[in-house]
């Protein structure tokens, strides 16, 4: 207490992420001229946003979570605002150490593990919704699968199946143009046949215009595919124009629907989960709170003999030494290092620098390079063994923590990983982002008290009282307890919101001719 009798004035909260770090992090916004863990500030710092501790010459590494987060490009005093103004992007070496934190991880048995309702497919996988999917071979047949789906809904069918979660259109920008050979033919075939065998949907209705170079054939060769009472394909050119293409579309759907309706959901192990980890609208709080709680949820969930699934390739580079040290095998990291070199030369064709994520919306929540981004990024994917690396949309077979090639473009990303396989989404988000998805529901976990009361309509999980003192093993038990329950057919926000039918962008990587 003061002299005069009044409180004395509590230092604002700040964190020091590792022993090593030379900078800080607000959890509240530090004035000018207070006085922060013996340093004296000399910059307002927003809250999110790092401070400097110790003098950092020009040129020296700036560190956070005892790691690189970039270099100074200009000397920096201690109490600086640590941001994009001194703190910049630069390449360096890292020491991969393939395998050096590999470990047998704990796995519980059988009758031990968590259970949730599910719905048991035929071939074995289980969903944890029930779907019908209207996809589109090309562009070109994306309003013809969108009027199919609005007729259905409109007509009334599905108030006959409640049990049938709906029905969506999945449409996309692209099927034609394109190197119809190459990588970006592939990428499309692996993504659409992935929605088409998802867990979560029971019956799907491909439409083709007809002349395209993304050929409905061709991509039922590939697969072995035959038409069936839950598969049926058109396409407009054949079936005689629009209108004839959406009422054979609605009686196909018509015909799934009872089919459809005999899923029920049954009791199954956690070990049937595959889920998406993502995160997007990132901020200063992301590798502190959410990111972290998440992995920690993660753990969990691969202890209960299920599958989390690490992706968005930019947003772990800078961190990438830190999961090849945790590579089940050499092959397993170097694969993971191949494709960050593909990624170099990729954002290098382009004329792009791989610093180009963070985004601006990143950078006003306090993060500063893609270095620092990564490192809070990578914090989803937990602590156990690294099991598999996937390319884009392929199928996920290993249980376990695996890691998927993709963009860092959220609904890019997400799109490759509900191909692979993964019936549940977990989202993390600092600024706010509005997302959701179908087939797959996501769960929406904020990063600080501020955007999960002000958006509370869209988050799922406030994981912003870590700052106040919850425990991490506590929000990562909240988490694994609420993933059950939408597994179990409990909605999300997104899903009360009606999120899902926008949501399916697969990746284009080549050139459109």
């Amino acid at each position: 207490m003061q002299g005069n009798g009044s409180a004395a004035i509590a230092e604002p909260r700040t964190l020091r992420l590792n022993d090593k770090d030379n900078v800080i992090v607000a959890v509240d916004p530090l004035p000018v001229g207070a006085s922060v863990r013996g340093v004296t500030v000399t910059t307002r710092i927003p809250r999110g946003h790092k401070m400097a501790t110790t003098k950092i010459a020009k040129g020296e590494p700036v560190l956070k979570f005892g790691q690189i987060i970039g270099f100074a490009t200009e000397d920096i005093l201690p109490g600086n605002h640590v941001h994009t103004h001194n703190c910049g992007f630069a390449a360096f070496d890292r020491d991969y150490a393939f395998c050096q934190d590999a470990k047998e991880e704990e796995i519980l048995p059988p009758e031990a593990r968590a259970t949730f309702q599910g719905f048991r497919r035929a071939n074995g996988k289980v969903g944890t919704r029930n779907y019908i999917g209207v996809i589109s071979s090309v562009n070109c047949s994306a309003t013809v699968a969108r009027f199919i789906a609005e007729e259905v809904r409109r007509s009334g069918l599905l108030d006959e199946y409640p049990n049938i979660d709906g029905i969506i259109p999945l449409v996309h920008g692209t099927g034609c143009g394109i190197d119809y050979n190459g990588e970006t033919f592939e990428i499309l075939k692996r993504t659409t046949w992935g929605y088409a065998c998802n867990p979560n949907m029971a019956g799907v209705v491909v439409v083709g215009l007809g002349c395209e170079g993304f050929q409905i054939a061709r991509l039922m060769e590939a697969y072995g595919i035959k038409e069936s009472d839950t598969f049926r394909t058109f396409t407009i050119q054949e079936s005689g124009g629009t209108r004839k293409t959406v009422a054979a579309g609605v009686d196909a759907v018509r015909a799934m629907l009872p089919i459809a309706a005999k899923a029920q959901r049954e009791t199954v192990p956690a070990s049937e989960l595959v889920v998406a980890l993502q995160c997007g609208g990132s901020d200063g709080y992301s590798g502190i709170t959410a990111n972290v709680a998440l992995g920690l949820a993660a753990d969990i969930l691969v202890k209960h003999g299920g599958t989390a699934v690490l992706a968005e390739t930019p947003e772990i580079y800078g961190a990438e030494h830190l999961l090849t040290r945790r590579a089940a095998t050499r092959e397993v990291g170097e694969k993971l290092v191949e494709i960050i070199r593909w990624w170099e030369d990729y954002t290098s064709r382009n004329r792009m620098s791989m610093d180009n994520n963070p985004s601006p919306g990143n950078k006003a929540g306090g993060l500063t390079t893609i270095l620092e981004k990564s490192l809070g990024a990578a914090a989803k994917g937990g602590s156990t063994t690294l099991k598999a690396v996937y390319r884009y949309a392929e199928p996920i077979t290993e249980k376990g923590f695996v890691f998927m090639d993709s963009p860092g473009y959220d609904p890019v990303s997400v799109t490759g990983q509900v191909a692979g396989g993964c019936n549940i989404v977990c989202f993390t988000t600092g600024r706010g982002s509005a997302y959701g998805c179908k087939p797959s529901p996501s769960i929406k976990l904020a990063t600080n008290s501020d955007v999960y009361h002000r958006m509370i309509d869209d988050m799922d999980i406030n994981c912003g009282d870590i700052l106040d003192g919850v425990p991490l093993e506590e929000k990562a038990k909240e988490i694994f307890e609420k993933i059950l329950r939408v597994a179990s057919g409990e909605r999300s926000k997104s899903e009360q919101l009606g999120y899902g039918d926008a949501e399916y962008v697969p990746w284009q990587i080549g050139a459109t001719m």
